[in-house]
């Protein structure tokens, strides 16, 4: 995450979940699990910063583990054939990066070509206050940020049965992942998720089947309600008018957790969504279809 100025000039919402998981955690190992190669429980793969690579590891009667950056990665399929299921993050350059993979057979190296992605530039004038942060407020910010940094770097062993979502909310979406604006001449992280305009009250519905992992008020989120799906892959639900449920339920796929509202450092009501996945932030519309 972007670190705070001497000036104390915030980092906006979208900077809170640019990249807030901690590099540098020790990798956990990836759970073994089962589901058909031929299944269509994969995200598109896009191998550009912010997108999924998704990679063949070939047949193996124990699934190989994998990591991408020294973070564990998600490996799904059976004895037939694997596939690593990797987050690219953000921040990450064209050009060629490398999966470590460990089998029975030893340890390999495959290599994915990253390319570049053109995402839009929004450049905005704001009044300065809402640049700056009080010392009060920041103080709040830098308490949050290091709670929810960890929250962000969960990672369970339960097993994901499908990689494909469901939309959490009806609506346009009003911006668009990996999105960078400029407040003030001055540039911010990019957007990490998927902004999906909706009234005030409108249900937001579980997009995979997960559990609650936290739930709170947030200076930049607001309310927020963060799921567990397994193995990394983690997703978020910000700005939310009421929260219901709490931390440790298990939900379904599309239940309701909540309602779409305006809290926290907003300008008027939507769902933020954001999909991790080996604590990379990326694009939700990948995991769609879309």
């Amino acid at each position: 995450m972007r670190a705070l100025d001497p000036s104390r000039r915030a980092v906006l919402h979208q900077a809170l979940w640019g990249a807030a998981a901690c590099a540098g955690l020790a990798a956990a190992p990836v759970s073994r699990a089962r589901a058909q190669p031929g299944a269509d429980i994969w995200p598109t793969h896009r191998a550009v910063p912010g997108g999924v690579a998704v990679v063949d590891l070939g047949a193996a009667a124990q699934a190989p583990r994998a990591s991408l950056g020294g973070a564990a990665v998600l490996v799904l399929g059976d004895a037939s054939g694997w596939r690593a299921v990797a987050g690219i993050g953000l921040s990450t350059k064209p050009g060629p990066i490398e999966l470590r993979v460990e089998g029975a057979d030893g340890v390999r190296r495959i290599g994915i070509t990253v390319q570049a992605a053109n995402y839009s530039i929004q450049r905005l004038t704001v009044p300065q206050k809402q640049v700056d942060l009080s010392p009060t407020d920041l103080a709040r910010y830098e308490r949050e940020r290091a709670h929810l940094a960890t929250v962000s770097a969960q990672r369970s062993e339960r097993l994901p049965a499908t990689l494909r979502m469901i939309a959490p909310v009806p609506g346009p979406r009003s911006s668009s992942f990996g999105l960078r604006r400029v407040f003030n001449g001055q540039s911010r992280s990019p957007h990490s998720g998927m902004d999906i305009a909706a009234p005030t009250g409108t249900p937001i519905r579980a997009a995979l089947a997960g559990q609650v992992i936290d739930t709170g008020d947030y200076f930049f989120p607001g309310r927020c309600v963060w799921l567990d799906h397994g193995s990394g892959l983690i997703t978020l639900y910000a700005h939310l008018n009421t929260i219901g449920v709490e931390k440790g339920r298990e939900l379904a796929a599309g239940e309701e957790l909540g309602t779409v509202g305006a809290t926290g450092r907003v300008t008027g009501p939507h769902l933020h969504w954001s999909v991790l996945l080996n604590r990379a932030y990326v694009d939700p519309a990948l995991f769609l279809g879309a």
